[in-house]
C-alpha cells in the first residue's frame, strides 16, 4: 500500500452545495437567504450581539451595584486545616507545595478549627479569631505586605 493509491470509501467525501445555479439546483433564486433584508445582500455585515434593530440583552437586563476596582482577594484558608496538613512553619511557598493555593495568591488565616502546639504562620492578612488562636497556642503571626 503507497500514500498514492489510497481512495475514500464511497460516500465519505460529500460535494460542496452550489448555491444560485439555477432553480432546478434545489439553492437557486435566493440561493438559501430568504426574501429580502440584510442578510440576503452580499457584504451584509453586523456586530455578534446585533439582534435586527431591537434592545440588545446585554441593554435589557437589569444592573445592579458597583464593583471597586481597587478590591483585594484573598484565599481564605482555615488555621484548624493547615495545622492538620502542613508540619511546622506555615508559610505561602509551603500552601503552594501543597497545592492549597497558587503562586501568585494573597492568603487570609481564618479561625476555623483548633490549633495545638506553637506554630509560626506567615500569611498577608489574619482574621482576630485566627491570630488569638494562634498566639493562645504560642505561636507567632506574622504579616507579609
Amino acid at each position: 500500500m503507497n500514500l498514492h493509491s489510497l481512495k475514500n470509501t464511497r460516500g465519505a467525501k460529500k460535494r460542496r452545495m452550489r448555491v444560485g445555479r439555477g432553480e432546478s439546483s434545489g439553492k437557486g433564486r435566493t440561493s438559501g437567504k430568504g426574501n429580502k433584508g440584510q442578510m440576503s445582500r452580499t457584504g451584509h455585515k453586523h456586530k455578534p450581539l446585533f439582534e435586527g434593530g431591537q434592545m440588545k440583552l446585554i441593554r435589557r437586563i437589569p444592573k445592579r451595584g458597583f464593583t471597586s476596582p481597587n478590591r483585594v482577594e484573598y484565599a481564605a484558608l482555615n488555621i484548624g486545616e493547615l495545622v492538620k496538613i502542613l508540619p511546622g512553619d506555615i508559610t505561602p511557598e509551603a500552601l503552594v507545595q501543597a497545592g492549597r493555593v497558587g503562586a501568585k495568591s494573597l492568603i487570609k488565616i481564618l479561625g476555623g478549627g483548633e490549633v495545638s502546639g506553637a506554630r509560626k504562620v506567615k500569611a498577608h492578612a489574619f482574621s482576630a479569631s485566627a491570630k488569638a488562636k494562634i498566639e493562645q497556642a504560642g505561636g507567632a503571626c506574622e504579616v507579609i505586605s
